[in-house]
């Protein structure tokens, strides 16, 4: 028996070939893909303008694939931590941070990961397999669900990802999700199958409807991939996570700068397509008394002074069996100081969800922890 097709795999050419490969009209697809991402429909019998003949085969060949959180906690600040149970019997992560009713939510491509940097939690997961696009853009319709249905509260500060030449000039609904980044549970460019697909929804104008300048795509360094991406999806956002500005210090935390090391990276940065005013996004986790030193500092601007470029700083989030510590305060505000003074952007994220179990993996890890007890 053949198996039912997960229309959520499918991008709206791919529906459309599907459908034309049953006999229908092309423009049944773009009813269909509608129903899906506008309605967030569940069912075929809710599709009203599709005889119900086509929603009777379609049942038969297909289905709509779902998410619903195994467990969401919010913190004081307004993060919010899903953990989604798949088939499977594994799970993956997302989480929201609403600023001034914008929000971004982080969201996973992979349950667990091969990168295995040294300071990442979800790395100790190892890779079980990849998510497919469905998985994907269903942690995205899920917490809009979730959105809806309990509006946050809004904060007002500065995002990450806010897009440089905004021309957005109306309040967004609080349910609304503005920005995607793909930085949760997974090497994103390790799952460029799914990956790309899942994109090319969210940016659909028929689909969930995001704008390009709104979806980053993080990467600890896989640099034949980065050109892929940059390629197929060329206006979508980087964002690569630096970490160090050494080779003997990225060897050591971050086995993927054996394989492209940082002059190959920094050349892939550079030549990665961005329009506009835009700009690559360098994250750099600090570790206290290893990366944190005025000398880093100063390379990192050399290593990317010729790179359109951004820095997020982000102080490391300590977690239970890893040896890397927090950085000082005097440590983070005299990095932040010497690339503002050479007029670089910073951002230095403070801590989000510090009372929850926001920091990738850590949701997870606890709720396994406590099925094991």
């Amino acid at each position: 028996m053949t198996p039912k097709t997960d229309l959520k795999n499918l991008t709206l050419p791919a529906l459309e070939q599907f459908l034309q490969g049953q006999g229908k009209e092309r423009f049944r697809a773009l009813q269909v893909f509608k129903w899906i991402y506008q309605q967030d429909t569940h069912s075929f019998d809710e599709m009203t303008n599709i005889s119900k003949a086509l929603r009777t085969e379609l049942a038969e060949t297909a289905f709509i694939s779902n998410l619903e959180p195994e467990a969401v906690e919010q913190g004081s600040d307004g993060t919010r931590k899903y953990l989604f149970p798949l088939d499977d019997g594994t799970s993956v992560e997302a989480v929201l941070i609403p600023i001034e009713g914008r929000n971004t939510l982080c969201i996973s491509s992979q349950v667990g990961c091969a990168m295995a940097c040294e300071f990442c939690l979800t790395g100790t997961f190892k890779l079980t397999r990849n998510l497919t696009t469905a998985e994907i853009v269903n942690q995205i319709m899920a917490v809009k669900r979730d959105l809806v249905a309990n509006p946050p509260s809004l904060l007002v500060e500065q995002s990450d990802f806010e897009d440089d030449d905004s021309d957005d000039v109306q309040p967004e609904s609080p349910a609304a999700i503005r920005n995607i980044v793909m930085m949760g549970m997974g090497e994103p460019l390790h799952n460029l199958d799914n990956v790309i697909p899942a994109i090319q929804i969210m940016i659909d104008g028929n689909g969930l409807q995001l704008s390009n300048r709104r979806v980053t795509v993080s990467t600890c360094g896989l640099v034949p991939e980065m050109g892929r991406l940059g390629r197929e999806i060329p206006n979508v956002n980087l964002a690569v996570s630096l970490n160090a500005t050494t080779d003997e210090l990225r060897n050591r935390i971050m086995p993927v700068n054996r394989r492209y090391p940082l002059k190959e990276l920094l050349k892939a940065c550079k030549e990665f397509p961005l329009p506009g005013r835009r700009k690559v996004t360098f994250e750099y986790v600090m570790l206290g008394g290893i990366n944190d030193t005025p000398d880093d500092a100063k390379r990192l601007l050399k290593l990317i002074s010729d790179i359109p470029n951004k820095v997020n700083l982000i102080p490391f989030n300590e977690h239970e069996g890893c040896e890397f510590k927090a950085p000082t305060r005097k440590a983070i505000d005299a990095f932040h100081k010497y690339l503002i003074d050479r007029h670089v952007t910073v951002i230095t994220r403070d801590s989000r969800g510090g009372d929850i179990s926001a920091a990738c993996g850590q949701l997870k890890g606890k709720l396994e922890k406590q099925k094991t007890a």
